[in-house]
């Protein structure tokens, strides 16, 4: 299986823009975050196709997948 992985804002630092990345079997999305060795309480939000998700959704074929980490400002 294939997806694409998107990252974002200080998930780039010392990784890439976008990546496809292959998997044996179905994963969800806290699999991928523990394969980018980014902890699950550093994620802001997850899409998969644009639509939120939850890190307990399994991704498909071909399903693009976005995280973002919290967002702060004023």
């Amino acid at each position: 299986m294939q997806i694409e992985v998107r990252l974002f804002a200080t998930f780039r630092n010392g990784r890439w823009v976008s990546k496809k990345l292959s998997f044996d079997k179905a994963v969800d999305i806290r699999y991928v975050l523990n394969q980018l060795q980014i902890k699950e309480e550093e994620l802001g939000i997850a899409l998969i196709n644009g639509k939120y998700s939850e890190v307990d959704n399994i991704l498909k074929e071909g399903d693009i997948l976005a995280l973002f980490p919290p967002i702060g400002g004023g």
